[in-house]
């Protein structure tokens, strides 16, 4: 089980805080002696090397790395600690980038957690304006954690926001442990508040979908059965509906990747990745769909690669100098991180991709 962690990497001045440290490590291992099969190599021999955008319809924003919890395989590395908030300036430039791309339809927010960004609901109006649809990447518990979030359902609902929360188990020890002691309490609270603002109650056309983590070093199962069970236990012991469940493969980053080398698992795990490699997968990664930004304004091809600050390999790498058909013709960049999204039915931000 992954053990319990109070501050971010970055505040305990850990090795891992130094993003090249971890590409060092998943590069040749922690002891430089260990090297898998190039994930370029893979793509190759499925001839999607190099790999490249398709057309591009979702606008990932992280609005920041602080967080009200401190979860255990987060690969933001979030936290309380954690000062980067996106700024209104910035945000502005995102809006424009949007005005000027209507293809892109799709506005996803993540964070940390992106409501504790002080210019959060009014940055939603802003692209609801826009008529786009909007995603809130929410922990569930930022509802629970002060009264000026106590009416985040309802803001959600106002503004037809599609909500994805987090939740590691339907029981309260499998979620505690990965989340932090009386996290899955305050999620079933926030769950029951989003329902009853007829959140993933059928015919409202709000959308409530919860996503599942594994607690250590093994991929999710099934994710069509896994969701029947969520759907059950939770209908049962809580009386909680929502539409869908996102099965997403932890990746060898950040507090994750430490909690492998701390576990002795890494080598194993990374085997494990490697040997489930499907090209199917590979050909369905969130990459080629969708643009990440960062709080700072940077463009990477995902919100992992963002995390290793991989930036976009193309002269727009900024979003004051957004520009889809520069965009249109990069390579994407691509790691050794890149086998958790192509391992068995795929992972992206919206669960399996096959």
């Amino acid at each position: 089980m992954i053990p319990q962690q109070t501050k971010s990497l970055k505040r305990q001045h850990h090795k891992l805080a130094d993003v090249q440290e971890q590409i060092n490590i998943l590069e040749h291992g922690s002891t430089g002696d260990f090297a898998l099969v190039p994930f370029q190599q893979k793509l190759a021999e499925s001839s999607l090397y190099p790999l490249k955008p398709v057309e591009m319809g979702i606008f990932q924003v992280n609005l920041g790395k602080m967080c009200n919890q401190v979860c255990k395989h987060c690969h933001v590395d979030a936290g309380p600690d954690r000062k980067e908030i996106m700024t209104t300036e910035t945000m502005e430039e995102c809006l424009n980038a949007l005005r000027r791309n209507p293809q892109l339809q799709t506005v996803d927010l993540t964070g940390g957690a992106p409501e504790m960004n002080p210019h959060f609901r009014w940055f939603v109006e802003e692209i609801k304006a826009l008529g786009r649809h909007v995603i809130v990447r929410c922990n569930l518990t930022i509802i629970m954690a002060n009264k000026k979030y106590h009416d985040l359902p309802q803001f959600y609902k106002q503004h037809r926001v599609e909500v994805v929360s987090s939740l590691p188990f339907y029981t309260q020890d499998r979620t505690d442990r990965q989340r932090g002691n009386g996290v899955f309490e305050d999620s079933i609270k926030a769950l029951q508040l989003l329902n009853g603002q007829g959140y993933g109650v059928d015919g409202t056309g709000l959308v409530l979908n919860l996503v599942y983590n594994p607690a250590g070093a093994f991929m999710p199962p099934a994710q069509d059965a896994l969701e029947k069970e969520y759907k059950q236990a939770l209908k049962e012991q809580y009386g909680i509906v929502f539409n869908n469940l996102f099965a997403i493969t932890n990746l060898p980053i950040s507090r994750f990747l430490d909690y492998l080398l701390q576990s002795g698992n890494y080598e194993k795990y990374m085997e494990k990745l490697v040997g489930a490699y499907n090209p199917v997968a590979a050909a369905n990664v969130m990459c080629r769909n969708t643009i990440s930004i960062g709080w700072d304004g940077y463009l990477y091809d995902c919100d992992f690669n963002q995390m290793l600050d991989m930036k976009v390999d193309c002269s727009s790498k900024h979003i004051a100098q957004f520009n889809t058909e520069i965009l249109a013709g990069r390579n994407i960049v691509v790691n050794q991180h890149c086998f958790g999204c192509t391992a068995g039915s795929g992972s992206s931000c919206g669960g399996a991709v096959t």
